[in-house]
């Protein structure tokens, strides 16, 4: 038997992503997002949901762009913490000892520790309510060699990904 709850985010388990965008001056800053998902496959596009009050949510809408960076469970407190400062007040780069690189497309840089890196042009914000969607397609990817099988595809066992799952992150690399 199944009860009935009030309409609530039941979706799960979501994504981790970080979420990299630049200020007007060029300087970068990293957001940890849950609320991450292919909305599109031709063109590639993803969505993101961002809360205006964040401080990466006006910086995304002025840049116009920004690149989904896909965390390893190597860096988990990293990206926990990232999640949990705001970028108004303190460099996320030089606080996590993430590495930030030149992305071909954007300027938003990627994060080396990163094994997959998607550079993203902002095609629309939609409001939503407490939070806004941003769709951006994917213009440019990245993908690190060491994490490819002998097919040429993404092995997930070496990319060690994880969710975000009812208030927990959760490895997903086991099949």
């Amino acid at each position: 038997m199944k009860i009935k709850k009030k309409p609530f985010t039941a979706l799960f388990p979501c994504p981790v992503v970080l979420v990299t965008c630049v200020d007007s001056k060029g300087e970068p800053n990293i957001i940890t997002l849950a609320w991450a998902g292919t909305v599109c496959s031709e063109p590639p596009m993803i969505g993101l949901g961002i809360r205006p009050s964040r401080y990466s949510h006006g910086l995304i809408e002025n840049s116009k762009e920004f690149v989904v960076n896909i965390p390893t469970t190597r860096i988990l407190r990293e990206t926990d913490y990232c999640g949990v400062t705001s970028g108004r007040d303190i460099d996320k780069f030089s606080e996590t000892k993430l590495t930030p690189e030149q992305a071909d497309k954007v300027e938003a840089p990627l994060i080396r520790e990163c094994p997959v890196n998607m550079e993203c042009i902002l095609k629309d914000r939609i409001p939503l309510g407490a939070h806004d969607l941003f769709l951006g397609e994917i213009v440019q990817v990245h993908i690190d060699q060491t994490i490819l099988d002998e097919k040429g595809n993404i092995d997930f066992t070496k990319a060690a990904p994880f969710t975000y799952n009812q208030g927990e992150y959760w490895s997903i690399h086991k099949k």
